[in-house]
């Protein structure tokens, strides 16, 4: 009775009557997209559960690599150091360190300046550059986890070599 009362011609009347429709469209328009969308998320969750299943068993069937990190041998694993902290070592030279069974700072530390001197020469004339002097001392450093002193060494050095 209330609806006959009013005049729709009244802009007051006119705003309220159209406000209330939007709002119950709109009330409509997020039931129904809620509805669509809990549909779909039931549908991904039972493809990614099924995705799932086939990872672990791919996982199950395939031996996993060791990490980068890690050298395994028929005697024992190494777990190599990142010889690249060491001044002067570039991700190149850690390479042939590698190739020649360096892969640790204790190894490094061990290897004298003029082995490794030698293994850079051998190595062709673009290592030949490089200055391996101060490489085992700061290697023996890393190994005993001193890095502050090995940091304030690393700061006197240019490139593994010498003081300026």
């Amino acid at each position: 009775m209330i609806f006959l009362a009013l005049n729709p011609l009244s802009l007051p009347v006119a705003i309220t009557e159209m406000v209330i429709l939007l709002s119950l469209i709109a009330l409509a328009g997020y039931l129904i997209g809620r509805w669509i969308t809990k549909g779909q998320m039931k549908r991904l969750n039972e493809v990614l559960a099924t995705k799932e299943s086939e990872l672990r068993e791919c996982q199950n069937q395939l031996k996993i690599p060791l990490p980068r990190n890690t050298l395994e041998t028929s005697e024992t694993r190494i777990v190599m150091d990142d010889l690249k902290i060491i001044e002067g070592i570039s991700p190149t030279v850690e390479k042939l360190l590698n190739e020649s069974n360096i892969y640790t700072y204790a190894q490094l530390a061990s290897t004298s300046a003029d082995s490794l001197a030698a293994l850079l020469i051998q190595a062709g004339p673009r290592f030949q550059l490089h200055d391996p002097t101060s490489w085992p001392v700061q290697a023996a450093l890393a190994r005993d986890g001193n890095w502050e002193e090995l940091e304030s060494l690393q700061d006197k050095l240019i490139a593994g070599r010498g003081s300026h």
